[in-house]
């Protein structure tokens, strides 16, 4: 850590409940009022910040404070939210490494080490150390898929229980169902979707089925993906479903998904993730599904770490293409554009540390989010928080909880530039003490099967 942090950091320490925060930057989109203030070529405003009883009290220009901490103009962020994980994959690579990189091998693997080793305590003490990481990151909200078979659905759901419980007051917590489309169809689906509205959690499955991959729909899918809205409705269920996770042309699911919520006059909430394929179809029959998916008010929600490591992988070739869907075109049509982390360290995802930081830094150089950098820091704050139905999260504004991240870079270049690892958080006011957890704390999980 720079001098400069360290000396930020003891400041904080010691400052009281009500102090200014003098001499700060950050993106126009996060800080409400900011129309107000001028703004740099990034779109970056700078400002003074009153904290007060562990709120955000004022937001005011540059010179306004009379005296306070200064930020020597580094950046201020809004604590991020993180709305597709999975806590109960995470971090099992070191006895569950994916043998070839590939989409079904992360399937055939995480089968085989979920039938064997998750117990109750295996996925909490897993669920534990992802948070625990995400929390030191800056991160304030996170959605996590469960994977939801019968007989193993009701242990998964009842440890999620007990973990958003315990992680009341630091990381607000909602779990989503995952498993394919035709689990849903029969009396277990029925089940299946009454422990999801039991715990309070979205109904969420992939729109695929047992045993196959993300291609051409078939002929069953429709009534299933109708009986699947009927499940939600009946119990007030938003939806989050994972899509189209493939480059295949004939994965074309993401446009009928909208047009069932379309005819049905679905009420409730509708997140879409990867939907990887439609970067792969025509223009018309993209601009037509988008139009489709705003229409509907889909949400997307794109993991661009995680398609980039599994999409176009053969061995020996160099990938053709990325793996991520039409996010500006999305944008433009008026659809909301969230990131998030997706799987960390299992066989979807060798890497990755729930650490929203790296998404958007990775993020903007996969999907080209700069030039202008426009709205997009939106999409690890306010737009995840309307799909998670958080609303006034990740935004600096009056009122708001005081929950910040603090950066010594000031501009966009320098932010992205850097992991940011000597970042600040502030939680409530508060400077968190929190930091990421040894890799070491894991090994007594993987010590029967990995020596």
């Amino acid at each position: 850590m720079s001098l400069a942090m360290a000396k930020l950091r003891a400041a904080l320490a010691g400052a009281g409940s009500d102090f200014w925060l003098r001499d700060a930057r950050a993106p126009a989109s996060v800080l409400a009022g900011a129309a107000a203030l001028p703004l740099d070529r990034d779109g970056i405003a700078r400002f003074d910040l009153l904290i007060e009883q562990g709120r955000i009290a004022a937001i005011a220009p540059l010179g306004s404070a009379p005296d306070g901490i200064s930020l020597d103009g580094g950046q201020i962020w809004p604590g991020m939210l993180d709305a597709h994980t999975h806590l109960d994959k995470g971090h099992i690579w070191q006895r569950a490494a994916n043998p070839d990189g590939s989409f079904i091998g992360a399937v055939m693997t995480v089968m085989a080490d979920r039938d064997v080793n998750w117990s109750e305590a295996d996925m909490r003490a897993r669920a534990e150390f992802a948070l625990r990481a995400a929390y030191a990151h800056g991160t304030v909200a996170v959605r996590t898929h469960l994977d939801s078979y019968m007989p193993h659905a009701p242990k998964a759901w009842r440890m999620f229980r007990q973990l958003r419980d315990d992680w009341a007051g630091r990381i607000t917590l909602q779990a989503s169902s995952i498993a394919p489309l035709d689990r849903f169809a029969g009396e277990e689906g029925a089940v299946l979707a009454d422990i999801v509205a039991d715990s309070g959690g979205v109904l969420g499955m992939v729109t695929r089925l047992s045993g196959g991959i993300h291609d051409d729909i078939p002929p069953e899918f429709h009534a299933m993906l109708d009986h699947f809205f009927a499940l939600a409705e009946a119990r007030g269920l938003d939806l989050d479903l994972h899509v189209d996770e493939s480059g295949e042309t004939g994965a074309r699911a993401l446009r009928e998904i909208a047009l069932t919520a379309l005819r049905r006059g679905f009420k409730g909430r509708i997140q879409c993730g990867h939907c990887c394929s439609l970067s792969r179809q025509t223009d018309e029959f993209a601009a037509e599904t988008i139009k489709a998916c705003a229409d509907a008010g889909v949400a997307i929600v794109v993991l661009p770490m995680c398609n980039m490591y599994l999409q176009d992988r053969e061995p020996g070739r160099t990938p053709r293409w990325r793996g991520v869907t039409l996010v500006h075109e999305m944008q433009s049509a008026g659809v909301s554009v969230s990131l998030a982390s997706d799987n960390t360290r299992d066989p979807f995802y060798a890497y990755g540390d729930l650490d929203m930081v790296e998404v958007m830094r990775e993020a903007t150089r996969i999907l080209h989010l700069d030039h202008p950098y426009g709205d997009w820091p939106l999409a690890v704050g306010v737009r995840p928080a309307a799909a998670m139905g958080l609303s006034g999260a990740g935004i600096i504004r009056p009122g708001a909880a005081a929950d910040l991240i603090l950066f010594r870079a000031r501009h966009m270049t320098e932010w992205l530039s850097r992991p940011q690892a000597d970042r600040i958080v502030v939680r409530s006011g508060k400077l968190l003490e929190a930091e990421v957890p040894d890799w070491r704390e894991l090994d007594h999980l993987f010590e029967a099967t990995t020596g």
